[in-house]
């Protein structure tokens, strides 16, 4: 079994933002594979299904961004499942929009979801789907643009991003981690 975690706010007043990619995407894999996030358990909406023959967990913490590692703590001490079958899908300031970038350990680079999680499993070892977001004009506080919609001009890299994502989520599926960053850090 693989599980997915996918960072974001919950809330139609985040749907849309920067910060909510990692939703995004793991909304976008389970309209793919006809899956629906039904079940609200370990402080998540969850959605399980077969991907491509591999039973596979999408969840999306409900805590917040910030307390992201509580869902992921939740949910490992809950299923007893390993951090070696967890994927990450986030967003990324230094990564621009519509690239992703695929790593299987780091800091949270100031990834406040992403330092809860490391926070609450012990570990910077976890892989993780970084999506491009770059970052915001001189000036601009970060907190402001994370919180903020893609403007038009980005939507179809968004869009793309979310497709190739979803790609290398799949590829993930059959291959080790390693073989999908080979695979998906080219481009």
């Amino acid at each position: 079994m693989k599980w997915i975690v996918g960072l974001g706010n919950p809330g139609p007043a985040y749907e849309k933002t920067r910060h909510n990619v990692g939703f995004m995407a793991l909304d976008a894999l389970a309209e793919r594979h006809g899956m629906k996030f039904t079940m609200s358990k370990c402080k998540s909406v969850i959605a399980e299904g077969m991907i491509l023959g591999t039973k596979t967990v999408l969840i999306k913490p409900m805590t917040f961004m910030n307390l992201s590692g509580e869902a992921v703590r939740a949910y490992m001490d809950y299923y007893k499942v390993s951090l070696d079958d967890l994927i990450v899908v986030y967003d990324d300031l230094d990564t621009e929009v519509g690239k992703i970038r695929l790593r299987y350990q780091g800091s949270a680079g100031g990834h406040n979801g992403i330092k809860s999680i490391i926070q609450h499993t012990g570990t910077q070892t976890f892989n993780r789907v970084r999506m491009g977001i770059s970052r915001p004009e001189p000036g601009y506080a970060i907190v402001d643009y994370v919180l903020g919609a893609f403007p038009k001009k980005e939507q179809e890299l968004l869009k793309q991003m979310i497709e190739h994502t979803c790609d290398a989520l799949e590829y993930s599926l059959d291959h080790t981690f390693e073989q999908t960053m080979a695979k998906f850090n080219k481009s």
